[in-house]
């Protein structure tokens, strides 16, 4: 099973020996114009996890194409570009301007702390569809309501994969002034308290699709990997982890395979889709290619 880390939690140019440990790296997302972000600060710590108000802080699709990329490539890790932006032509342009040499790319379709494009997210996937051949991964909100739902519009739209979850809208007060502790008042909370709503994401949309999923959202430890595989997920993305421990990939990966013996599986295919009442998950694709249409 591969392990990937989730948008904006790892850069790989300044710790590649991490990134090299990654099965796929994930970019930070890339926005048409370059981005400051948010105004600092921009990190909150809670009890189970982390605030971020980023605020998509990136230098551009034009220096990431020309300056950015190749120096990832170099790492010799398969690279997934995450894209973001404001409306669906935003999203179709930086997908155009991407070569073969990229293994996907993945939509920021539901990031907490910027405004959202006005189209749904089903009209940017169709948009990037026809601006690329590269497979194509949406990463929806565990805000969504009915998220199968919004996965079943995206993949008749032309997704290849998905990508579940993003954080999700948190506050944290300072406890002597009890005033907002992010610059925005609020922001997206990630870490082991998102982990039963990413594994609620991930199971409803098994239910209903048999796209590749890279399920993320509060691992920290191999059994936290497995029980999203157990949910239908096709590969798993390390986030929050990454801060505290840049080791992670390669203990996740060890506990994992040990938690696969504990229970006298074989290998993780026979883990991948148990908590739907079977083995495996019939019409699985492979990760990052595209799907058949």
């Amino acid at each position: 099973m591969r392990i990937l880390n989730a948008s904006g939690c790892l850069d790989a140019l300044a710790a590649p020996e991490v990134a090299r440990q990654l099965d796929a790296f994930v970019t930070k997302t890339v926005t048409p114009l370059p981005r400051e972000g948010s105004a600092p600060p921009r990190i909150a710590e809670t009890a189970q996890g982390m605030l971020n108000a980023i605020g998509l802080a990136n230098p551009g699709r034009e220096r990431f194409v020309a300056d950015h990329l190749p120096q990832l490539a170099e790492l010799g890790v398969p690279l997934w570009v995450s894209v973001g932006g404001f409306c669906a032509e935003d999203y179709a342009e930086t997908c155009a301007r991407l070569a073969d040499g990229i293994e996907a790319v993945e939509l920021n379709l539901s990031c907490p702390n910027v405004d959202e494009a006005p189209e749904s997210a089903a009209e940017i996937v169709a948009a990037c569809r026809g601006a690329t051949n590269l497979p194509i991964y949406a990463k929806l909100s565990p805000a969504s309501w009915d998220i199968g739902e919004v996965a079943r519009a995206v993949e008749a739209a032309g997704a290849d994969g998905l990508s579940l979850v993003n954080t999700i809208r948190g506050l944290a007060l300072d406890r002597r002034t009890l005033r907002p502790i992010l610059g925005t008042a609020t922001g997206g909370y990630s870490g082991p308290a998102l982990r039963p709503i990413a594994l609620a994401a991930v199971y409803a949309c098994r239910r209903v699709s048999d796209l590749p999923i890279v399920g993320m959202g509060g691992v920290t430890t191999g059994r936290g990997a497995l029980e999203l595989v157990a949910a239908g997920a096709s590969a798993v993305a390390l986030g929050t982890v990454l801060f505290a421990d840049p080791g992670a990939p390669a203990r996740v990966r060890t506990e994992l395979e040990a938690a696969i013996e504990r229970l006298g599986l074989d290998s993780v295919d026979a883990v991948r889709g148990l908590a739907h009442g079977g083995g495996g998950v019939s019409g699985e694709r492979v990760l990052a290619g595209p799907a058949p249409k």
